[in-house]
């Protein structure tokens, strides 16, 4: 794959993942269709998207951006303090930095029963919806998803509580390819809360 055409279908996915909410891998899908390629085109890397995202977000919403992300960890921290139990770290757009409004909150939690997880938001009389989503490794997941107010945003946010076996804790918080950590915990998402802007 040519840099040049990696580069445009990582910019029509930072368009599609900021304005529209979408999560990574759809987005890619659909900038390809929308640029009329076909549809085994080879997909940008993750960072290469990434950049995009960033450097998307710093020209068309870097005034309201960083209060937006600010709110979601937030939110994020809430939830996480909620199933501390469980062991919970934050991942995704809202641990990385580059999270707006539309974004939802990933937050993985590695339980010795996964079970447990989900009976203890039934025993707190919280609605949510169990589905299967795609886990870190590639593979489904159980995922208990939920909407949650954000105060600060005023609209409801999109929660989704993933279940992992505490076994897989272990090959989690290995350093991403450009060596930073892929998740943090609870202490993690109040250090970036400390920071006077919430940023990536």
């Amino acid at each position: 794959m040519n840099d040049a055409l990696a580069t445009e279908i990582a910019n029509a996915t930072a368009r599609l993942v900021v304005e529209e909410g979408l999560e990574w891998g759809p987005a890619k899908r659909r900038a390809v269709k929308q640029l009329g390629l076909p549809v085994r085109t080879a997909l940008p890397d993750n960072d290469l998207v990434e950049d995009a995202v960033r450097e998307y977000i710093g020209l068309f919403c870097a005034d309201t951006q960083p209060a937006e992300l600010r709110a979601l960890r937030q939110l994020a921290l809430v939830w996480m303090e909620r199933m501390r139990e469980f062991r919970p770290y934050l991942a995704g757009a809202v641990w990385h930095g580059t999270a707006t409004r539309l974004s939802d909150v990933y937050v993985q939690m590695f339980c010795d029963d996964p079970k447990s997880a989900e009976i203890c938001l039934i025993d707190h009389h919280v609605e949510y919806e169990p589905r299967s989503v795609t886990g870190f490794r590639g593979e489904l997941v159980d995922a208990l998803s939920l909407s949650s107010m954000s105060a600060e945003l005023g609209e409801y946010i999109g929660v989704h509580l993933m279940v992992y076996d505490l076994d897989d804790l272990r090959g989690a918080l290995k350093p991403d390819s450009r060596g930073r950590l892929p998740r943090g915990d609870i202490a993690a998402v109040r250090a970036l809360l400390t920071q006077p802007e919430a940023g990536g």
